[in-house]
């Protein structure tokens, strides 16, 4: 049995590979990063085996519950686990180290291959992961990139990130752009998955180094920022991005061009702004969708929408602007020279 006493020490474990053996959907809800999910009972037999423990007895939940599991355990070392020789070494867990991880470790154990079990199991992890998140203070210091939307500011992260600047990509994590129209195909992770997610990404920062973030609110679509992390946004000095409105406009609508294509579902995700922006500029929008006229739509969605609301948030922020990077256009080749005069500011300020 192996136990961890930090999050690095769970994330640099040295095991060939780690096994979820809970069920589908706890697996799907949070997971240790890196792990695989084999199963010893599925949704439905855990319900089952649940439901016998409450209502008939433990003892005839627990027998019902062991020949599942091993029935499952030697599906699993039939088919996915088929290929693995007889020196690989791999770490187990369940909800909490028990019965499920004690039993496919055990069964693992007795064909030869070197298999632990993670004390506390699922449990154990996860508060390590708040106590990285929330009872701890941040240990890095932060620099915010702001500016309007549309200027591009996720991929200078990227770019920046080639540079060698250390970046915190909060909307990837998220699996969201951050706006109104911010939604992506695939699903937003749940809640303990996006902090997982960021624990480990926080986990190979260098703290003597600054991190540059993107501006945020405090929620990134359904998913929201550990407090430690939006206070110390809040309070982290500023570089911001500008550019044209027209090359903003042209630029959105090429990025947000899987959004853009759907008009109807445009229009619904609009529709609510009725009562924030009036009737009048919202027809005016749903004109431009039936028009095909993506450019003129998110011309139109940046000067009357994102705009006000960035100047509305801005204005409370400026004492925290330290260096204004202008970016005449936002074609990929002036990205990457905006994204090199961000990185020089970086150097530049005192932070």
């Amino acid at each position: 049995m192996t136990s961890p006493a930090t999050l690095s020490d769970i994330l640099t474990h040295g095991f060939d590979t780690v096994i979820d053996v809970r069920s589908p959907a706890e697996f799907a809800e949070d997971r240790v990063p890196g792990a695989i999910n084999l199963p010893v009972l599925d949704n439905d037999e855990r319900a089952r085996v649940g439901t016998i423990y409450k209502q008939v007895s433990p003892f005839r939940a627990r027998k019902i519950g062991a020949a599942l599991v091993f029935r499952n355990a030697a599906n699993h070392i039939e088919t996915a686990l088929a290929d693995r020789e007889g020196g690989w070494r791999p770490l187990v867990y369940c909800w909490r180290g028990g019965q499920r991880s004690g039993a496919f470790a055990w069964m693992l154990r007795e064909i030869g291959w070197r298999a632990e079990t993670l004390e506390g199991g699922y449990r154990s992890y996860r508060r390590l992961v708040v106590k990285a998140l929330y009872d701890e203070p941040l240990r890095f210091r932060l620099v915010q990139l702001g500016g309007y939307t549309g200027t591009a500011k996720t991929d200078l992260l990227g770019r920046l990130g080639g540079l060698g600047v250390q970046v915190l990509d909060l909307e990837g994590l998220a699996r969201h752009r951050g706006s109104i129209l911010g939604g992506l195909p695939e699903p937003q992770p749940s809640q303990k998955d996006f902090e997982s997610q960021l624990a480990m990404a926080l986990d190979r920062l260098d703290p003597a180094r600054p991190v540059m973030v993107e501006a945020e609110s405090s929620k990134i679509g359904a998913v929201t920022l550990p407090p430690a992390l939006w206070e110390a946004m809040k309070s982290a000095p500023q570089i911001v991005v500008t550019a044209p409105l027209e090359a903003r406009a042209r630029y959105l609508a090429q990025a947000y061009a899987d959004v853009l294509a759907d008009g109807p579902a445009l229009k619904a995700r609009l529709a609510p702004l009725r009562q924030h922006r009036g009737h009048a500029v919202v027809d005016h929008w749903e004109t431009a969708i039936d028009a095909g006229d993506k450019v003129a739509l998110c011309h139109s969605l940046a000067e009357l929408h994102y705009d006000p609301a960035y100047d509305k948030s801005a204005r409370r922020a400026e004492g925290s602007v330290v260096r204004r990077v202008h970016a005449e256009a936002l074609t990929s080749p002036a990205l990457d020279e905006t994204a090199r005069r961000i990185a020089g500011a970086l150097q530049d300020i005192s932070i």
